[in-house]
């Protein structure tokens, strides 16, 4: 039945040998922090995007314009994969992945798959099993991005299917059992989220939000936002940023009866994926706080983004936004657009990159931090 959503032949194995630039990626222009390094973790892994670790050590990566899903294997424990397998082709948009009991789900536009026992079965990939197709249509917003809770729930992205509009059923965040059922909405106001994740030390709720376009250069900021409790509105259409009431839907509104962002984004940086830092690798003030890869403005006059940045956290609140890892825009220019971040079992934070076909490994190297 969905068998078009797998290679028509044999699953493709490529050895990651290739480059996916004409020389080398110039790692050397991204900035980062004194005692940090950057290598390639994969390279040859057209339009990278969400990355979820398998049971297995499996890295497994999803698309969202070349429609497919991808498995990397770092075998020998080197840093660096060496092979990739294709578990699924001619997908829609299959932006969206998670891991849970041995399977891949993975999201389309409007249906969730799952792929069972699929670590023993990276070279003969099962046909996918449905587990819901009550999902919108629409391809505008309808990349998807999927995530299991603390709650054992799935939760699935519903984005707004315009640049600005007032559709039910739209713009918000569902949830539902890993089998397709008891679908529900958990959050409402939501523009487009393509990364949200839960704080391992309350089990709260947070996510990014892509502003509207078309009011400026500067207005209004992506959010960085936090649903304590289900059944929060987040302001869109009404209400950006917390303080912005939109020109065309903010009539008669109050930004004040909507929840605001925790952090205020850069505006039109497009800040996708997200992680709170839990490993032990990298020095003290990194760990417990936020990891954001901001994909890069495309429609501002002068771009921003192109980067990973830090939110830092303080008893729930955020105290500072800055860069972390830089380099991808040189002036107008861009090499390179981050698009998910991923804590590894290391300590070192991967970060996929859909332009380049790229993925990163950074790691804090205590021989190269400055001398105290």
């Amino acid at each position: 039945m969905f068998r078009s959503a797998l290679l028509s032949a044999s699953v493709v194995l490529s050895v990651l040998a290739g480059r996916s630039f004409a020389a080398d990626p110039p790692l050397e222009r991204i900035r980062l922090p004194p005692g940090f390094t950057v290598s390639v973790f994969a390279d040859r892994v057209p339009n990278a995007r969400v990355m979820v670790l398998g049971e297995r050590g499996t890295l497994f990566v999803s698309t969202r314009d070349e429609g497919e899903v991808y498995a990397l294997r770092d075998t020998d424990g080197d840093g660096r994969a060496e092979t990739r397998r294709t578990i699924a082709s001619h997908l829609n948009m299959p932006n969206g992945i998670a891991f849970r009991d041995g399977a891949l789900y993975v999201a389309a536009v409007d249906r969730i798959l799952r792929y069972d026992a699929i670590e023993s079965r990276l070279d003969d990939p099962p046909e996918p099993v449905l587990i819901t197709d009550a999902l919108p249509k629409e391809r505008a917003h309808g990349w998807r991005y999927i995530a299991f809770g603390p709650d054992g729930k799935l939760y699935v992205a519903v984005g707004a299917p315009c640049n600005i509009c007032d559709e039910p059923g739209y713009a918000e965040l569902r949830r539902l059992n890993a089998d397709g059922s008891g679908m529900e909405t958990v959050a409402r106001g939501i523009r487009n989220t393509v990364g949200f994740t839960w704080n391992p030390q309350d089990r709260t709720l947070w996510f990014t939000d892509n502003g509207r376009d078309w009011l400026g250069d500067d207005r209004p900021p992506d959010e960085l936002n936090h649903a304590s409790r289900p059944g929060l509105h987040f302001g869109y259409p009404y209400c950006h940023g917390g303080e912005l009431l939109d020109p065309d839907f903010g009539k008669g509104k109050n930004c004040a009866d909507y929840t605001p962002p925790v952090q205020k984004l850069g505006p039109h940086v497009a800040a996708l994926g997200l992680a709170f830092y839990t490993g032990a690798q990298f020095p003290e003030r990194y760990r417990g706080q936020l990891f954001i890869a901001e994909h890069g403005s495309w429609n501002r006059s002068s771009k921003i983004g192109y980067r990973v940045s830090l939110v830092t956290l303080r008893d729930g609140r955020a105290v500072s936004y800055e860069p972390f890892a830089e380099g991808w825009l040189s002036g107008e220019r861009a090499w390179g657009r981050p698009a998910y971040v991923s804590v590894m079992p290391d300590g070192s934070l991967l970060v996929s990159d859909d332009h380049a076909g790229m993925i990163y490994r950074i790691r804090y190297d205590r021989g190269r931090a400055p001398k105290t």
